[in-house]
């Protein structure tokens, strides 16, 4: 058996660097929050026909509530190690200068100079916020905040008629069409 180094007898790597309960409410449970409200925004935003769906909006919120876990994380080192004035929060700001130029791009204006995209946009900046917050513990506020915007978002597509949770086909002449070779002769 091919092992890198040996860990004493009894010893557990989980627990050596995080209890169970800080693994708890640290990761596990913002992880479990961003996942369910973002796969809500991300269907929505895929099911009524925007360029952003649930892997883009999922993505962005699990990459941003990791990115803000390991800022708390190395915060906490660096006041371990006596650092008097530590500068890990300085990540944050990268994330979101990042989803900005993200979010950019999901922007356009047709022909008619009327401009596509801005709600998405906006979901997918609340996406990484969203993790943002949660990463950096603040779960009852990050809970309320992602309930009210999925809340938000969800009842105004019931109020204009549109089901979020099924496709919209804007265009039939886009639609798939089935060639069945059996009937040529």
């Amino acid at each position: 058996m091919n092992v890198f180094f040996e860990l004493p007898e009894g010893f557990n790597l989980i627990e050596s660097f995080l209890t169970w309960e800080q693994w708890l409410f640290m990761i596990i449970i913002p992880a479990l929050v961003v996942i369910t409200i973002t796969f809500l925004i991300g269907l929505e935003r895929q099911n009524v026909g925007k360029a952003a769906g649930i892997s883009s909006h999922v993505l962005v919120g699990i990459s941003a509530l990791m990115i803000a876990i390991m800022q708390r994380m190395i915060f906490f080192q660096e006041i371990t190690n006596g650092i008097e004035s530590p500068q890990s929060q300085r990540v944050i700001a990268q994330v979101v200068t990042g989803i900005g130029f993200i979010g950019a791009g999901v922007i356009m204006k047709d022909s008619n100079n009327i401009i596509h995209g801005i709600t998405t946009a906006s979901t997918i900046w609340f996406s990484a916020l969203l993790g943002i917050v949660l990463g950096m513990g603040f779960l009852y506020e990050g809970i309320a905040f992602g309930v009210f915007v999925a809340g938000f978002i969800i009842l105004r597509d019931f109020r204009r008629g549109v089901n979020p949770f099924v496709p919209v086909i804007e265009d039939m002449k886009s639609a798939p069409k089935i060639i069945d070779d059996r009937t040529k002769k």
